[in-house]
């Protein structure tokens, strides 16, 4: 048995033999030591790094084709020599068998079956074929000549070319749904609102929080130069921002409410716009500006035009009902949602990732950040809708986010009357094994720990203790009980975009 498994069974050596002495009978030539380097530059992966690392100058599905292509070639190559070559091992050829100028020196002293250059050339040009299609074409003759090369020097025996060849192919397949490819998001779409021009800010009244991330000694004055007719109202660290809010909404002839500032400000001012039904001109000022960047007016280029021809949509707006405090006495409040509310680790999840982001780029970023959240902290439990559960994180966005998987990035409709509900449980045995599993191969999108849906109505009650709320970047402690619902068009704001 163990003479058959070095020799190979009987029919498969003698059609190996017969291959061989069909490629011995070649002349000699140039090509020899083509294949010599061709087959050396592969060695331990270094010719697919290699084009894989010229792949990775290409954003987009090139650079992603790249990436799935090493993901591939590094499960075939760990499948071959840490399994396959150890289970059937097997002599390499002979000098006798080919010519003395063509065989390779030194030759592997490894098992010859199978081939794991053959494996990782197969694996690297159908994973990036996969994502990529003419990436994956042009690869394709490259991973051939590397797989042939391997009999051409005889380093192999056609047969663990073959075999090689086979695993690299299973490995490509296995890996495919692995940091899929994601489908390209939705067009930006608005649903026409009507609201009052505002030539040189006439009728409008902005409050600026101090607080903002990007504020300067300037801004008011910048502000001022665009909008020379407008009223503005500066909010000092000391002021209440709800009370300065209400008094820049209520100035009399106040045809329009300006906020500049974050996420946070813009959820106060949305508040006191809606109340006096006012239209809501967004200048992103904060560090977070989510709604500004939805809104089409990230920048004053965007925003003074909208403002000037009375351009403006309307969005749907989340309304949050808590209950803090003891539960036979509970301090009650209602609050504006704009963009998203998070319950359970996605706060420390996108400080990591910010912190990392500088250096390593928002996708890898992302994925460092993810896999050292799940791996150093425990998930909590809370009550959604009746069931209990275990979560690391809860996420609700006001509107439907794309992509539809656990890193929702943007929200090209603001009206479509949804919340989505989006929750990484940890409720399934091994869990914490299995979501830092599916954190490594990009699956957390499909895994069963993942549980996507949309709803009009959620409510979200504490486990054993009291549960921290975000909303829209501002955190609430001490929550019991969230409830969730809409308002259906309430807001109006200026967009330079109206109607998509």
């Amino acid at each position: 048995m163990r003479r058959m498994l070095r020799r190979g069974p009987g029919w498969v050596a003698g059609l190996d033999r017969a291959l061989l002495r069909s490629i011995s009978a070649f002349p000699g030539g140039h090509h020899d030591a083509f294949f010599r380097r061709l087959s050396a530059s592969a060695n331990k992966g270094k010719l697919w790094f290699a084009v894989a690392a010229g792949a990775a100058l290409v954003p987009g599905r090139t650079r992603r084709a790249a990436v799935h292509g090493l993901l591939a070639q590094g499960v075939a190559s760990a499948v071959t020599n840490l399994g396959f070559k150890t289970l059937l091992p097997r002599t390499r050829p002979l000098p006798e068998h080919l010519p003395v100028f063509r065989f390779v020196h030194p030759q592997p002293t490894s098992s010859s079956m199978p081939s794991g250059h053959s494996a990782s050339a197969v694996a690297f040009a159908l994973g990036t074929g996969f994502v990529q299609p003419a990436l994956g074409a042009a690869v394709a003759p490259i991973a051939a000549g590397v797989a042939y090369s391997r009999v051409h020097t005889g380093a192999h025996w056609p047969s663990d070319v073959l075999f090689g060849s086979a695993i690299g192919a299973c490995a490509a397949l296995v890996t495919r749904t692995w940091w899929p490819v994601r489908p390209p998001f939705p067009p930006t779409t608005r649903s026409r609102g009507e609201a009052a021009k505002l030539p040189g800010g006439e009728g409008l009244s902005i409050a600026v929080n101090t607080l903002g991330g990007s504020f300067t000694e300037e801004t008011a004055a910048a502000l001022g130069e665009v909008f020379p007719l407008a009223h503005i109202t500066i909010i000092e660290p000391e002021h209440d921002v709800a009370e300065q809010m209400e008094v820049a909404a209520t100035r009399p002839g106040i045809r329009a409410l300006g906020v500049w500032g974050g996420d946070g400000t813009v959820g106060t001012a949305a508040a006191a716009a809606i109340q006096l039904n006012l239209p809501l001109l967004v200048l992103a000022g904060g560090t977070l500006n989510h709604f500004a960047r939805d809104a089409g007016t990230q920048s004053l280029r965007d925003a003074v035009p909208a403002a000037t021809e009375g351009q403006a949509a309307r969005a749907d707006v989340g309304i949050v009902r808590v209950e803090r405090g003891l539960a036979d006495d509970p301090e009650r409040a209602e609050l504006i949602m704009l963009n998203t509310a998070s319950i359970g680790l996605y706060p420390n999840l996108v400080r990591r990732r910010e912190q990392l982001q500088p250096a390593l780029g928002k996708p890898l970023a992302g994925v460092v950040a993810m896999f050292r959240t799940f791996a150093a902290e425990k998930p909590i439990t809370i009550v959604v809708d009746g069931v209990r559960h275990k979560v690391w994180i809860m996420y609700l966005g006001r509107g439907r986010y794309y992509p539809r998987d656990h890193a929702p990035l943007l929200r090209p409709v603001l009206d479509d009357g949804v919340l989505d509900v989006r929750m990484i449980t940890a409720d399934e045995s091994f869990a914490r094994v299995r979501m830092l599993w599916s954190v490594l191969t990009g699956t957390v999108g499909t895994s069963r720990l993942t549980h996507l849906r949309e709803a009009t109505h959620v409510r979200i009650e504490a486990g054993s203790a009291p549960m921290v709320l975000a909303v829209d970047g501002e955190t609430v402690p001490g929550v019991r009980v969230a409830e969730f619902t809409l308002k259906l068009g309430a807001l109006t704001y200026y967009s330079p975009r109206g109607e998509g």
